[in-house]
């Protein structure tokens, strides 16, 4: 059932797939007034109409950016410092350092990010809001944000709580003893509310988009096996403790992520090196933010001034520290796993942990309660599984017997846990960052210099125009559209991922894609365009130039055109962007339409015109040859008048379910016609339907900002504006 549900998720993002962002940088829309001279400053500048001028940055409060720019994260450092040491008696620090806490709220609000939409991750910092913040895997972090909101406040508008958030973390881990700095990617943009959270569940968009039948082994694409988590349950699957038994869930996980068996290996050992999980009696937390936001997860251990904090703290349910020295950084973990066997316990909060066999003379910690009282180390179930692994014990023992190792790893691994959603190194902001990292997909430079656009646009044309006879085989307005199309809309708007930026269509695995089928042939026709040029012309601008002119030559309003994009090597991001079916659609609901346009950050207005542009235009993916409208040739409002003048029925042609107009010999999808069935979609159907010209340029503003989408410029610009 699972794996049907995602066929059509990802089926809908065939028919509706876009962004938030873009502009002009070299406007070519006719031969009166351009400037022609492509290394002219002038030219790099918007002329003429203006269409699809939002930017990524408009999800930012005015005066974001430079706030940002502003800001003195030196100071804010220093003040994190500061707060770590000192202890407040309506929230107590373990050992007197809230050093490892803001590690654990560091990690939950990343950990919930998941590859297989690019949902979750820290940017937006949306555990701030349920249902996140209600999670039983977050269980009084809200303290923790409590702690840090003076800090907030201080700082204001520049700092924003994602930032905070993952700086927390980070000078914590640093704090504490770890050796070199963490790479630091400023420009999170905070969320509104928890509304792109929804999703990850439980909700009931989580439900009809992506159900989990048994809380506990939930499939891709969740990000975890035990939604409300954010990996696995730490006392085994479904509290079985047997250790062997959460290794699959345990990779299943962390390659939701994109982590692989290294990084995994060093993230879980990297932060179980510090602080302590806690249980401190079987009675729990007590209700969550959800259930009770007056007073929520207030403890329900101990009694009196103390009751539900300190030494009387409820968290996972499990009691205990892993290391000796929790405040300090060290491998020590790994060499206790290595070096000692494990018997199982129930603990004092009623869980599932593991001690050391021979406890009266295992390693010991001093309690979080009493310095002078010590306490056995513990272990969860999910720590012993790392051993009951080939893969996973040979990491383990390399970094037990090599710090070095375990330190290069963890810094790399904790860079991307936290970093991984905030797409391309070049959204990044502040002297911290470091170079960029493979999985950021980073592209070579541009062109330089660039070609003169107009004259690629008029090779371009002349290239559509050719006539049969001349030797030549033209491109079609039709396949010139849909090449473009599936180049830019695998952007998606949750973590920046995806564009044409690269011309990935071209390499593997996106050529290969069954929703690419025949996109060769345009790519072979454009070649002499690009061997004109040279290398002065990527394919990337290549192609969504010559979508553009086609639109154009087919009565679209002038379009703007952004050029500088350059071409990927080899691709190594798609991978995660695959669709997993090849375009043939018999039943999809309008939620799950609605999911992939929420995804791909389109209006309804937004997604009705493409809809309407790519039908119009035979630009879509269709399994077999039959036409959409009369006139796949020109953009018209044609679709929208034949979804509404016609009645239709389902067929099926060469074993692929379509329905066909009753009237006319014209074919559909049953997507397409969701676009009916839909009352919000249709009220925008019936506008289109009574104004070509509407419809015309909601097309080109929606086109243009797909076509830009990928062209970033620091956490809110683009450069195309």
């Amino acid at each position: 059932m699972l794996k049907q549900v995602l066929v059509l998720l990802v089926a809908a993002a065939f028919v509706a797939s876009a962004s938030a962002a873009g502009c002009p940088f070299a406007h070519l829309h006719s031969s009166d007034g351009e400037n022609n001279n492509p290394h002219d400053v002038s030219a790099r500048h918007h002329q003429g109409p203006s269409y699809g001028v939002e930017r990524l940055g408009d999800r930012a409060q005015p005066g974001y950016a430079e706030a940002l720019a502003a800001l003195d994260f030196d100071a804010v450092r220093a003040d994190l410092r500061e707060l770590f040491t000192t202890s407040q008696p309506d929230w107590p620090a373990d050992f007197g350092n809230y050093g490892p806490f803001f590690v654990r709220l560091a990690w939950h609000n990343s950990g919930s990010y998941r590859v297989s939409d690019g949902r979750g991750g820290v940017d937006g910092a949306r555990q701030r809001f349920d249902p996140e913040r209600s999670w039983d895997d977050n269980t009084n972090l809200d303290k923790a944000r409590n702690l840090l909101a003076p800090i907030k406040v201080k700082y204001g508008l520049g700092l924003s709580w994602g930032d905070l958030i993952v700086l927390a973390g980070n000078t914590a881990i640093e704090s504490m003893g770890f050796p070199q700095p963490l790479g630091f990617c400023a420009g999170r943009i905070d969320a509104p509310d928890g509304t792109e959270s929804l999703p990850l569940g439980p909700s009931e968009e989580q439900e009809r988009v992506a159900p989990c039948v048994h809380n506990g082994d939930c499939d891709y694409p969740l990000g975890t096996t035990t939604v409300g988590l954010i990996y696995v349950n730490p006392q085994g699957p479904d509290a079985n403790p047997v250790p062997k038994l959460s290794v699959p869930r345990i990779r299943s996980t962390f390659g939701r992520m994109g982590m692989d068996d290294l990084q995994t290996a060093a993230l879980i050992g990297g932060g179980h090196a510090f602080g302590k999980a806690h249980g401190a009696c079987p009675a729990g937390a007590g209700p969550s933010p959800h259930d009770d936001p007056e007073n929520p997860w207030p403890g329900n251990c101990g009694s009196g001034a103390d009751k539900g904090k300190g030494c009387n703290t409820f968290t996972s349910g499990i009691e205990g520290s892993w290391t000796p020295d929790p405040t300090t950084w060290s491998n020590s973990y790994y060499r206790l796993l290595v070096d000692h066997t494990f018997a199982l316990h129930k603990g004092p909060g009623g869980a599932w942990q593991w001690y050391v066999n021979d406890t009266a003379n295992g390693p010991t910690y001093a309690s979080a309660c009493n310095a002078s009282v010590q306490e056995p180390i513990m272990m969860m179930t999910t720590d012993l599984a790392l051993l009951e692994d080939p893969i996973y014990r040979q990491h383990v023992q390399k970094f037990a017997s090599d710090q070095s190792a375990l330190e290069s790893a963890f810094a790399q691994a904790w860079y991307q846990l936290t970093t991984r959603d905030m797409g391309p190194a070049t959204r990044c902001f502040g002297k911290a960052t470091p170079p960029a990292e493979p999985f950021q997909h980073p592209l070579p430079p541009p062109p330089s210099p660039l070609a003169n656009f107009s004259d690629v646009r008029a090779a371009i044309r002349e290239l559509i125009s050719q006539k049969p006879g001349t030797g030549q085989a033209a491109p079609t307005i039709s396949q010139l559209a849909r090449l473009a199309w599936r180049c830019a809309g695998t952007f998606r708007v949750t973590d920046y991922q995806g564009g044409c930026n690269g011309a990935r269509v071209r390499l593997d695995p996106q050529r290969s894609w069954g929703i690419n089928r025949g996109l060769d042939q345009p790519l072979a026709l454009l070649s002499s365009v690009k061997q004109q040029f040279g290398d002065s012309l990527s394919w990337a601008d290549l192609i969504v130039l010559a979508g553009n002119t086609a639109l154009e030559m087919a009565g679209a309003p002038a379009l703007p055109f952004c050029g500088g994009r350059s071409d990927a090597v080899s691709d190594g991001g798609s991978p995660f962007l695959v669709p997993l079916v090849d375009g043939s659609v018999t039943d999809q609901p309008i939620t799950w339409q609605r999911d992939a346009m929420s995804l791909l950050g389109l209006s309804s207005r937004q997604f009705v015109a493409l809809m309407g542009g790519l039908n119009s235009l035979q630009a879509q993916f269709m399994p077999i040859k039959q036409p959409a409208t009369s006139n796949p040739a020109q953009l018209t409002n044609d679709f929208f008048m034949s979804l509404i003048s016609n009645d239709w029925q389902k067929t099926t042609v060469n074993s692929q379910v379509l329905y066909k107009a009753t009237n006319a010999d014209i074919f559909t999808q049953q997507p397409n016609l969701a676009l009916i069935w839909d009352a919000e979609y249709l009220a925008l159907v019936q506008e289109f339907a009574s104004s070509e010209d509407r419809f015309q340029s909601e097309f080109a503003s929606v086109w243009t900002m797909i076509m830009n989408a990928d062209r970033f410029d620091g956490p809110t610009g683009n450069v195309c504006m």
